[in-house]
Protein backbone atom coordinates (compact mmCIF):
# COMPACT_ATOMS: atom_id res chain seq x y z
CA UNK A 1 0.00 0.00 0.00
CA UNK A 2 1.38 3.37 -0.70
CA UNK A 3 1.88 6.21 1.21
CA UNK A 4 -1.01 8.06 0.00
CA UNK A 5 -3.50 5.35 -0.50
CA UNK A 6 -6.47 4.75 1.98
CA UNK A 7 -7.29 1.44 3.69
CA UNK A 8 -10.53 0.77 2.81
CA UNK A 9 -13.55 -0.07 5.69
CA UNK A 10 -16.64 -1.07 4.67
CA UNK A 11 -19.48 -0.35 8.01
CA UNK A 12 -22.19 -2.95 7.28
CA UNK A 13 -24.45 -1.64 10.14
CA UNK A 14 -28.06 -2.83 10.88
CA UNK A 15 -30.81 0.23 10.36
CA UNK A 16 -32.18 1.03 13.72
CA UNK A 17 -29.40 -0.23 15.76
CA UNK A 18 -28.73 3.77 16.63
CA UNK A 19 -24.91 2.67 17.68
CA UNK A 20 -23.51 2.67 14.57
CA UNK A 21 -23.92 7.14 14.77
CA UNK A 22 -21.93 7.16 18.19
CA UNK A 23 -19.51 4.10 16.62
CA UNK A 24 -18.63 6.34 13.58
CA UNK A 25 -18.64 9.89 15.43
CA UNK A 26 -15.91 8.12 17.85
CA UNK A 27 -14.13 7.16 15.24
CA UNK A 28 -13.97 10.50 13.22
CA UNK A 29 -11.86 12.13 16.43
CA UNK A 30 -9.57 9.61 15.69
CA UNK A 31 -7.12 11.63 13.22
CA UNK A 32 -5.67 8.12 11.98
CA UNK A 33 -8.93 6.95 11.32
CA UNK A 34 -9.80 9.82 8.86
CA UNK A 35 -6.42 10.40 7.44
CA UNK A 36 -5.79 6.57 6.28
CA UNK A 37 -9.70 5.28 5.99
CA UNK A 38 -12.00 5.24 3.57
CA UNK A 39 -14.97 4.07 4.56
CA UNK A 40 -18.33 2.41 2.71
CA UNK A 41 -21.36 2.35 4.62
CA UNK A 42 -24.35 0.29 3.65
CA UNK A 43 -26.69 -2.11 5.47
CA UNK A 44 -26.24 -5.96 4.87
CA UNK A 45 -28.82 -6.00 2.31
CA UNK A 46 -27.43 -3.71 0.21
CA UNK A 47 -23.93 -5.04 -0.10
CA UNK A 48 -22.72 -6.39 -3.62
CA UNK A 49 -20.02 -8.28 -4.90
CA UNK A 50 -18.37 -5.47 -6.17
CA UNK A 51 -18.52 -3.67 -2.61
CA UNK A 52 -17.28 -6.84 -1.09
CA UNK A 53 -14.60 -7.00 -3.13
CA UNK A 54 -13.00 -3.72 -2.49
CA UNK A 55 -13.04 -4.13 1.53
CA UNK A 56 -9.78 -4.49 3.13
CA UNK A 57 -11.71 -4.54 6.57
CA UNK A 58 -15.50 -4.87 7.11
CA UNK A 59 -16.91 -4.32 10.67
CA UNK A 60 -19.98 -5.77 11.12
CA UNK A 61 -22.85 -7.54 13.34
CA UNK A 62 -22.74 -10.77 11.57
CA UNK A 63 -20.74 -11.66 8.26
CA UNK A 64 -23.08 -13.73 6.02
CA UNK A 65 -21.28 -17.02 4.77
CA UNK A 66 -22.27 -16.21 1.62
CA UNK A 67 -20.56 -12.63 1.08
CA UNK A 68 -17.07 -14.32 1.61
CA UNK A 69 -16.44 -15.81 -2.19
CA UNK A 70 -16.25 -11.89 -2.98
CA UNK A 71 -14.20 -10.96 -0.08
CA UNK A 72 -11.04 -10.83 -2.18
CA UNK A 73 -9.06 -8.28 -0.30
CA UNK A 74 -10.69 -8.86 3.00
CA UNK A 75 -7.79 -9.37 5.97
CA UNK A 76 -9.86 -8.23 9.23
CA UNK A 77 -13.39 -8.41 10.45
CA UNK A 78 -14.38 -6.35 13.63
CA UNK A 79 -17.66 -7.60 14.99
CA UNK A 80 -19.76 -5.54 16.89
CA UNK A 81 -20.55 -8.04 19.43
CA UNK A 82 -18.80 -10.39 21.66
CA UNK A 83 -20.89 -13.31 20.39
CA UNK A 84 -19.93 -14.41 16.73
CA UNK A 85 -20.97 -18.29 17.01
CA UNK A 86 -23.45 -17.50 14.41
CA UNK A 87 -20.92 -15.91 12.02
CA UNK A 88 -18.58 -18.69 12.24
CA UNK A 89 -18.92 -20.77 9.29
CA UNK A 90 -16.09 -23.34 8.15
CA UNK A 91 -15.04 -21.59 5.47
CA UNK A 92 -14.30 -18.75 7.41
CA UNK A 93 -12.78 -20.63 10.46
CA UNK A 94 -10.34 -22.19 8.09
CA UNK A 95 -9.28 -18.93 6.01
CA UNK A 96 -6.67 -16.36 7.05
CA UNK A 97 -8.29 -13.42 7.91
CA UNK A 98 -8.12 -12.13 11.51
CA UNK A 99 -11.30 -11.78 13.29
CA UNK A 100 -11.92 -9.57 16.19
CA UNK A 101 -14.93 -9.32 18.90
CA UNK A 102 -16.31 -6.71 20.77
CA UNK A 103 -15.67 -8.65 24.31
CA UNK A 104 -15.58 -6.57 26.95
CA UNK A 105 -18.16 -3.92 25.70
CA UNK A 106 -21.11 -5.25 27.52
CA UNK A 107 -19.32 -6.34 31.00
CA UNK A 108 -20.73 -3.15 32.55
CA UNK A 109 -24.43 -3.48 31.81
CA UNK A 110 -24.36 -7.34 31.95
CA UNK A 111 -22.78 -6.94 35.22
CA UNK A 112 -24.90 -4.25 36.55
CA UNK A 113 -28.16 -6.15 35.23
CA UNK A 114 -27.17 -9.49 36.97
CA UNK A 115 -26.29 -7.52 40.72
CA UNK A 116 -30.30 -6.43 39.67
CA UNK A 117 -31.38 -9.51 39.45
CA UNK A 118 -29.87 -10.88 42.20
CA UNK A 119 -31.11 -8.36 44.41
CA UNK A 120 -34.34 -8.97 43.17
CA UNK A 121 -34.37 -12.19 44.60
CA UNK A 122 -32.47 -11.73 47.74
CA UNK A 123 -34.66 -8.78 48.80
CA UNK A 124 -37.89 -10.58 47.14
CA UNK A 125 -38.00 -7.43 45.23
CA UNK A 126 -39.66 -9.57 42.23
CA UNK A 127 -42.60 -10.60 44.16
CA UNK A 128 -43.15 -7.16 45.34
CA UNK A 129 -43.10 -5.57 42.06
CA UNK A 130 -46.05 -8.49 41.60
CA UNK A 131 -47.79 -7.62 44.08
CA UNK A 132 -47.80 -4.13 43.34
CA UNK A 133 -49.21 -4.97 39.45
CA UNK A 134 -52.26 -6.54 41.81
CA UNK A 135 -52.55 -3.66 44.76
CA UNK A 136 -51.72 -6.51 47.21
CA UNK A 137 -50.80 -5.84 50.42
CA UNK A 138 -48.96 -9.21 51.60
CA UNK A 139 -45.93 -8.95 53.97
CA UNK A 140 -46.24 -12.80 54.97
CA UNK A 141 -43.94 -15.11 54.60
CA UNK A 142 -41.07 -12.66 53.78
CA UNK A 143 -38.79 -12.79 57.05
CA UNK A 144 -38.02 -16.49 55.84
CA UNK A 145 -37.62 -15.67 52.11
CA UNK A 146 -35.74 -12.69 52.65
CA UNK A 147 -31.84 -13.05 52.59
CA UNK A 148 -28.27 -10.98 52.21
CA UNK A 149 -26.33 -11.02 49.17
CA UNK A 150 -23.03 -10.39 51.93
CA UNK A 151 -21.54 -13.70 53.29
CA UNK A 152 -23.40 -15.80 50.52
CA UNK A 153 -20.92 -17.48 48.00
CA UNK A 154 -21.26 -16.18 43.77
CA UNK A 155 -20.15 -18.57 41.32
CA UNK A 156 -19.31 -17.24 38.08
CA UNK A 157 -19.04 -19.92 35.46
CA UNK A 158 -17.21 -18.01 32.68
CA UNK A 159 -14.65 -15.83 33.99
CA UNK A 160 -13.52 -13.51 30.84
CA UNK A 161 -14.90 -9.73 30.86
CA UNK A 162 -17.95 -10.05 31.54
CA UNK A 163 -17.85 -12.91 34.35
CA UNK A 164 -14.86 -10.76 35.85
CA UNK A 165 -17.02 -7.69 36.11
CA UNK A 166 -19.28 -9.81 37.61
CA UNK A 167 -17.29 -11.03 40.20
CA UNK A 168 -15.86 -7.78 40.99
CA UNK A 169 -19.54 -6.97 41.83
CA UNK A 170 -20.19 -9.74 44.02
CA UNK A 171 -16.84 -9.03 46.15
CA UNK A 172 -18.34 -5.46 46.39
CA UNK A 173 -21.46 -6.73 48.11
CA UNK A 174 -19.13 -9.04 50.67
CA UNK A 175 -19.73 -11.89 48.35
CA UNK A 176 -17.49 -15.03 48.56
CA UNK A 177 -16.64 -15.54 44.77
CA UNK A 178 -15.91 -18.59 43.10
CA UNK A 179 -15.40 -19.45 39.19
CA UNK A 180 -14.38 -21.41 36.18
CA UNK A 181 -11.93 -20.43 33.48
CA UNK A 182 -10.62 -22.67 30.93
CA UNK A 183 -6.86 -21.91 31.94
CA UNK A 184 -7.34 -21.28 35.83
CA UNK A 185 -3.53 -20.38 36.19
CA UNK A 186 -4.79 -16.77 35.15
CA UNK A 187 -5.51 -15.52 38.63
CA UNK A 188 -7.88 -12.78 39.38
CA UNK A 189 -7.83 -10.70 42.15
CA UNK A 190 -11.70 -10.64 42.77
CA UNK A 191 -12.01 -14.24 43.27
CA UNK A 192 -11.52 -16.25 45.93
CA UNK A 193 -11.52 -19.55 44.77
CA UNK A 194 -10.72 -20.25 40.48
CA UNK A 195 -11.22 -23.58 39.10
CA UNK A 196 -11.06 -25.23 35.93
CA UNK A 197 -13.68 -25.82 33.61
CA UNK A 198 -13.84 -29.34 34.86
CA UNK A 199 -13.97 -28.63 38.22
CA UNK A 200 -17.54 -26.75 37.11
CA UNK A 201 -19.60 -29.62 39.82
CA UNK A 202 -17.20 -28.12 42.47
CA UNK A 203 -18.85 -24.67 42.13
CA UNK A 204 -22.30 -25.60 41.46
CA UNK A 205 -22.46 -27.62 44.59
CA UNK A 206 -21.00 -24.92 46.79
CA UNK A 207 -22.73 -21.75 45.38
CA UNK A 208 -26.12 -19.87 46.74
CA UNK A 209 -26.02 -17.89 43.29
CA UNK A 210 -24.39 -19.26 39.82
CA UNK A 211 -24.54 -16.74 36.87
CA UNK A 212 -23.16 -18.31 33.71
CA UNK A 213 -20.79 -15.88 31.38
CA UNK A 214 -19.66 -18.34 29.03
CA UNK A 215 -19.51 -18.25 24.56
CA UNK A 216 -21.49 -20.40 23.02
CA UNK A 217 -19.12 -23.11 21.95
CA UNK A 218 -19.97 -27.28 21.09
CA UNK A 219 -18.01 -27.14 24.51
CA UNK A 220 -20.66 -25.30 26.26
CA UNK A 221 -24.04 -26.10 24.45
CA UNK A 222 -25.84 -27.75 26.68
CA UNK A 223 -23.49 -27.25 29.53
CA UNK A 224 -26.38 -26.69 31.99
CA UNK A 225 -28.34 -30.00 32.07
CA UNK A 226 -30.25 -32.53 34.67
CA UNK A 227 -27.37 -33.84 35.63
CA UNK A 228 -25.48 -29.85 36.95
CA UNK A 229 -28.78 -28.41 37.94
CA UNK A 230 -29.70 -31.86 40.21
CA UNK A 231 -25.90 -30.88 41.72
CA UNK A 232 -27.26 -27.53 42.61
CA UNK A 233 -28.18 -26.29 45.67
CA UNK A 234 -31.80 -26.18 46.81
CA UNK A 235 -31.46 -22.66 47.43
CA UNK A 236 -29.64 -21.65 44.58
CA UNK A 237 -30.54 -18.80 42.47
CA UNK A 238 -29.38 -19.90 38.55
CA UNK A 239 -28.78 -16.24 36.40
CA UNK A 240 -27.99 -16.67 32.50
CA UNK A 241 -26.73 -14.00 30.53
CA UNK A 242 -24.55 -15.99 28.61
CA UNK A 243 -27.07 -17.75 25.90
CA UNK A 244 -30.17 -19.70 25.82
CA UNK A 245 -28.26 -22.90 24.24
CA UNK A 246 -25.95 -23.46 27.04
CA UNK A 247 -28.61 -24.94 29.39
CA UNK A 248 -30.93 -27.05 28.63
CA UNK A 249 -34.42 -25.44 28.85
CA UNK A 250 -36.87 -28.33 29.41
CA UNK A 251 -34.44 -29.67 32.43
CA UNK A 252 -34.79 -26.16 33.62
CA UNK A 253 -38.42 -26.04 33.72
CA UNK A 254 -38.54 -29.25 35.75
CA UNK A 255 -35.94 -27.90 38.04
CA UNK A 256 -37.89 -24.88 38.99
CA UNK A 257 -41.05 -26.72 39.00
CA UNK A 258 -40.11 -29.75 41.25
CA UNK A 259 -37.96 -27.09 43.59
CA UNK A 260 -34.38 -28.93 42.45
CA UNK A 261 -33.60 -25.27 42.43
CA UNK A 262 -35.00 -21.89 44.11
CA UNK A 263 -35.25 -19.51 41.05
CA UNK A 264 -33.85 -18.76 37.53
CA UNK A 265 -32.98 -14.89 36.18
CA UNK A 266 -33.29 -15.46 32.44
CA UNK A 267 -31.99 -12.94 29.60
CA UNK A 268 -31.10 -15.25 26.76
CA UNK A 269 -33.60 -18.71 25.95
CA UNK A 270 -33.99 -21.17 23.33
CA UNK A 271 -35.70 -20.67 21.12
CA UNK A 272 -35.78 -16.18 21.06
CA UNK A 273 -38.43 -14.70 21.75
CA UNK A 274 -39.56 -17.11 24.55
CA UNK A 275 -42.84 -18.25 23.45
CA UNK A 276 -45.75 -17.03 24.76
CA UNK A 277 -47.03 -20.75 25.80
CA UNK A 278 -43.72 -21.44 28.03
CA UNK A 279 -44.09 -22.37 31.39
CA UNK A 280 -41.02 -20.23 32.57
CA UNK A 281 -43.06 -16.67 31.88
CA UNK A 282 -45.88 -18.24 34.65
CA UNK A 283 -43.33 -18.96 37.38
CA UNK A 284 -42.94 -17.20 40.32
CA UNK A 285 -39.77 -17.98 41.31
CA UNK A 286 -38.48 -16.72 37.39
CA UNK A 287 -37.62 -13.18 36.40
CA UNK A 288 -37.29 -12.88 32.99
CA UNK A 289 -35.67 -9.79 30.61
CA UNK A 290 -35.58 -10.08 26.90
CA UNK A 291 -32.21 -10.62 25.87
CA UNK A 292 -31.79 -6.35 27.17
CA UNK A 293 -28.68 -7.32 29.96
CA UNK A 294 -26.27 -5.78 27.39
CA UNK A 295 -27.91 -2.91 26.50
CA UNK A 296 -26.17 0.31 27.08
CA UNK A 297 -25.99 4.36 26.01
CA UNK A 298 -22.10 3.60 25.49
CA UNK A 299 -22.13 0.84 23.33
CA UNK A 300 -21.57 2.91 20.09
CA UNK A 301 -18.40 4.55 21.95
CA UNK A 302 -17.06 1.44 23.65
CA UNK A 303 -17.12 -0.80 20.34
CA UNK A 304 -15.31 2.04 18.48
CA UNK A 305 -12.41 2.48 21.03
CA UNK A 306 -11.83 -1.36 20.62
CA UNK A 307 -12.15 -1.05 16.93
CA UNK A 308 -9.73 1.63 16.81
CA UNK A 309 -6.77 -0.01 19.02
CA UNK A 310 -7.27 -2.65 17.00
CA UNK A 311 -6.93 -0.41 13.34
CA UNK A 312 -4.12 1.74 15.27
CA UNK A 313 -2.18 -1.80 15.33
CA UNK A 314 -3.18 -3.14 11.72
CA UNK A 315 -2.27 0.22 10.23
CA UNK A 316 1.42 -0.24 12.12
CA UNK A 317 1.52 -3.50 10.92
CA UNK A 318 1.65 -4.94 14.34
CA UNK A 319 -1.04 -7.50 14.36
CA UNK A 320 0.32 -9.09 17.57
CA UNK A 321 -0.96 -5.94 19.46
CA UNK A 322 -4.51 -6.38 18.18
CA UNK A 323 -7.14 -6.99 21.17
CA UNK A 324 -9.43 -9.47 21.50
CA UNK A 325 -8.62 -11.75 18.48
CA UNK A 326 -11.07 -14.66 17.99
CA UNK A 327 -9.36 -18.56 18.73
CA UNK A 328 -10.61 -19.74 15.67
CA UNK A 329 -10.35 -23.03 17.33
CA UNK A 330 -12.17 -22.62 20.41
CA UNK A 331 -14.79 -20.72 18.95
CA UNK A 332 -14.34 -17.01 20.79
Amino acid sequence: MSDTAKTQVLFAYSPGWKIHDQFLARCQQDSLARERVEWTLLPPDELCPEVLSQAEIIVCGHFAREWLPYCHRLRWIQFLGAGIEGSLSPELLTSDIILTNASGVHAVPIAEHVCGILLMFARGLHRCVRQQMRAEWNRDGFREQVRELHGATLGVVGLGAIGTAVAERGKAFGMRVIATRRNPQQKAKCVDLLLSSAQLPDLLRESEYVVLCVPLTPETRGLIGERELRLMRRDAILVNIARGRVIDQSALIRALQEGWIAGAGLDVFDPEPLPADSPLWQMPNVIITPHVSGVTPHYGARAAQIFLHNLHAYLAGDLAAMTNVVDKQAGY
